[in-house]
């Protein structure tokens, strides 16, 4: 007796696997620092309107990049275990379609910006251009988890913007609107990308190695454990800087506090470059995020 073959997964089913739409901690990794610099910039509730805003627009946005990476990396992906099933790799998706999603997917973050205000909607298109650039970025610089964590930190000054802008369309309200200490935030937020992927990074080292890709994990080679520690002291440290720089205080500490014990967790995690430890450490990254937002809106509620 034979078994009668499954049907074939729907379009709809395969768009959601290509969007990772299993997979929310794509997306809260950008979330969290996005809006920990909105509460910031707005003192304490940006309202609804901001914040409809920017997690749609997050979840969009990650969305729509994981449509152009997928079609960026399909010819290195059928050469990774973690990777090879993906829609667009093994063909259940073809090119098009994915690049037809992802641009479907940006107008409408884009229609979010419009809401906004006009630096904002001038450094959405920055914003873009970098997230473009990265998935080609690892085919020639040393470390591509640097131009990811600038791809990943610009909702940090168009948090500002949102929040101070103005209405002219000029580099001038951009500065006016944007401080210095937000991008001394994206920059710190950089160290912390950098830290979970190169926890990311790990878990496909020999894979990497075998195709010829660069990432992170092999730049650092037995420096990476270590690595990865620093970019995590690094942020929090820059990070919980600048915030006391903004005006935030005891109630804010004990977020960071919170996300110094997952610091030490991870080690734990990593220590040893298990596949499964690396990938557990780095799924898991966004409750550390999440604890110094949860300290920001409760330091500026209790203020």
């Amino acid at each position: 007796m034979t078994t009668p073959a499954s049907a074939p997964p729907s379009r709809l089913s395969l768009y959601l696997d290509l969007i990772r739409w299993d997979r929310p901690a794509g997306w809260l990794l950008l979330l969290w620092p996005t809006l920990s610099a909105l509460w910031i910039a707005s003192d304490g509730w940006p309202g609804w309107h901001l914040l409809a805003v920017f997690v749609l627009g997050t979840i969009l946005m990650r969305s729509a990049g994981c449509c152009i990476n997928d079609v960026a990396d399909r010819e290195f992906d059928k050469h990774v275990k973690r990777t090879a099933q993906r829609p667009v790799t093994r063909g259940a998706v073809s090119v098009k379609e994915a690049l037809g999603l992802g641009a479907g997917l940006a107008l409408l973050a884009f229609g979010l910006v419009l809401s906004s205000n006009a630096p904002t909607i001038l450094l959405s298109f920055a914003a873009l251009a970098v997230a473009i650039l990265y998935p080609y970025a690892k085919r020639v610089v040393a470390m591509p988890q640097a131009v990811l964590g600038v791809a990943f930190s610009f909702g940090i000054p168009m948090a500002f913007s949102a929040a101070q802008g103005g209405t002219e369309w000029s580099l001038a309200a951009i500065n006016a609107a944007v401080p210095l200490t937000a991008w001394a935030l994206l920059v710190a937020n950089l160290f912390w990308v950098l830290a979970y992927d190169t926890e990311y990074a790990m878990v496909d080292r020999d894979d990497d190695i075998r195709i010829g890709i660069k990432t992170s994990a092999l730049t650092l080679g037995r420096f990476d454990v270590a690595a990865v520690m620093a970019f995590y002291l690094v942020y929090l440290a820059a990070w919980t800087w600048l915030s006391l720089r903004l005006g935030l205080g005891r109630w804010f500490l004990l977020g960071v506090a919170a996300a110094l014990l997952q610091v030490a967790w991870h080690y734990m995690l990593i220590k040893d470059r298990s596949r499964d430890g690396c990938f557990k450490a780095f799924r898991q990254n966004h409750w550390l995020g999440f604890a110094v937002f949860a300290g920001t809106v409760l330091d500026l509620a209790l203020r």
